[in-house]
C-alpha cells in the first residue's frame, strides 16, 4: 500500500507512520487488496484527511467503519457517492439538518463539501471486506485514528467534535475537553433514531453558532 496523504496530515503523524505496527497493517491492507475486494478504492483510503488538511480542520465527525456495499465507500464517514442510494444513518442525518436548518434534503450523498470547509469525517477503521462489516478491525486502524485525534486535541485548538453513539463517545477520553467542544447525541442510524436518541440533537445548527462566536466561517451543510 502506497502511503498517500497530505502533507499536513503526514508531518504530524510522522511517528506513527514510522511505527511496527502500522507497517504491519500497511502489510496486511496490501494484501488484502490484492487478494480480496476491498472498500474503499484503494486511491480513497486518506481521502477523509486530502480534504481537510490538519491546520484547516474546524469540526471531526467520527463513523466506525466503511461502507461494505458496492461503490458505496469513498473514505468519507457516512459519504456515498453519486447515484448510490442514501443509506439509512445518511438518509437520518439529512432528516436532521432540514429540520435543524431548513435545509432541502440533497440529491447527492457525497460530503466531499463539508470536508472542503473543514470537516475531517473520520472513520475509526479506514478500510473493509466486501460484505464483511468489521472485517479490517483490530488490525491496526483504530490506533493509528485515535493518533489522529489526540494529535488533533494537541495541535489545534477550539474543535468541534460530534460524537455520535456509544462508540464515537468512547473517544472523549482522547480529546482535552478544555481546548475544544464535543457535542453528543446517539446514532444516526435507525435503530438509535427511531428511539428518540438522533432525532432534535441540533449538532448542526450548534456547530455554526460556535464557528461564529469564534469568529469562523459557518458551515454550509
Amino acid at each position: 500500500m502506497e502511503l498517500s496523504i497530505h502533507q499536513s496530515w503526514k508531518k504530524a503523524l510522522q511517528s506513527e507512520f514510522d511505527s511496527n505496527y502500522f507497517k504491519e497493517l500497511a502489510a496486511f491492507v496490501k494484501t488484502e487488496y490484492a487478494t480480496q475486494t476491498v472498500y474503499p478504492p484503494a486511491s480513497k483510503i486518506f481521502a477523509a484527511f486530502d480534504a481537510a488538511p490538519i491546520d484547516q480542520v474546524k469540526v471531526v465527525i467520527i463513523g466506525q467503519d466503511p461502507y461494505h456495499g458496492p461503490g458505496q465507500a469513498n473514505g468519507l464517514c457516512f459519504s456515498v457517492a453519486d447515484g448510490i442510494p442514501h443509506p439509512p444513518s445518511l438518509i437520518n442525518i439529512f432528516k436532521e439538518i432540514h429540520t435543524d436548518l431548513n435545509i432541502p434534503i440533497p440529491v447527492s450523498g457525497i460530503l466531499e463539501r463539508w470536508a472542503e470547509q473543514g470537516v475531517l469525517l473520520l472513520n475509526a477503521v479506514l478500510t473493509v471486506r466486501k460484505g464483511e462489516a468489521g472485517s479490517h478491525a483490530k488490525k491496526g486502524w483504530e490506533r493509528f485514528t485515535d493518533a489522529v485525534i489526540k494529535t488533533i486535541s494537541q495541535e489545534r485548538e477550539d474543535v468541534i467534535f460530534l460524537l455520535w453513539g456509544g462508540f464515537a463517545k468512547g473517544k472523549a477520553k482522547l480529546i482535552d475537553k478544555k481546548k475544544h467542544h464535543i457535542l453528543t447525541s446517539g446514532h444516526p442510524s435507525p435503530l438509535s433514531a427511531n428511539r428518540g436518541y438522533w432525532f432534535g440533537n441540533k449538532h448542526f445548527s450548534q456547530v455554526n453558532e460556535l464557528l461564529q462566536g469564534m469568529g469562523k466561517e459557518v458551515i454550509e451543510w
